[in-house]
């Protein structure tokens, strides 16, 4: 289970996502933790069997055992807060924004790793939930920890190519039955 095995499996229609996907994450300026947890959270979050199965393996072998868990935790809690205030935010009452969340997230105050690539992991699961409150405040907890949009985008990108990765073979393996 690789990236190249993932690869291979990509239809020629989709063409293009095999080739971003060879590039977001084999030609990737982002560090090797920062890289390979975006991977994994984003994989989760693809919500993908196909796409976690390949890309998981290579994600463990090139994280410690707690950037591992970080990003499977980013991925975890994400789900969640991406879900409740998404929802404050598409509310017309906004007296909803105003009440307490009552919902725990430990974690992301402790979790194992730089706090930086934490937020980085949580915005692009962020990206592929489509939660513009959650966008906006990791990245506004990356530009002040002092990253520069390019490697915030990188993670954005590494997000829409899984994401797409994903749609596209689940897609293909309903066809297939």
């Amino acid at each position: 289970m690789s990236l190249d095995s993932l690869k291979s499996r990509i239809p020629d229609y989709a063409k293009d996502l095999k080739l971003n996907l060879g590039s977001v994450i084999g030609n990737s300026d982002l560090p090797a933790q920062q890289l390979w947890g975006t991977v994994l959270a984003t994989a989760i979050a693809s919500r993908s069997p196909i796409v976690l199965r390949e890309l998981e393996p290579e994600a463990k072998a090139n994280l410690s055992p707690e950037a591992y868990t970080a990003a499977k935790s980013a991925a975890a809690i994400m789900a969640m807060n991406n879900v409740f205030y998404r929802t404050r935010h598409l509310l017309s009452d906004h007296e909803y924004g105003t009440l307490r969340a009552g919902l725990r997230m430990n974690v992301i105050g402790n979790p194992g790793v730089e706090k930086v690539d934490f937020e980085l992991w949580s915005f692009a699961v962020s990206a592929i939930n489509g939660c513009g409150m959650c966008l906006d405040s990791h990245e506004q907890v990356l530009r002040k920890a002092g990253l520069e949009r390019d490697t915030i985008q990188e993670a954005f990108k590494i997000a829409a190519v899984v994401q797409a990765v994903g749609a596209t073979l689940e897609a293909e393996a309903v066809l297939a039955e």
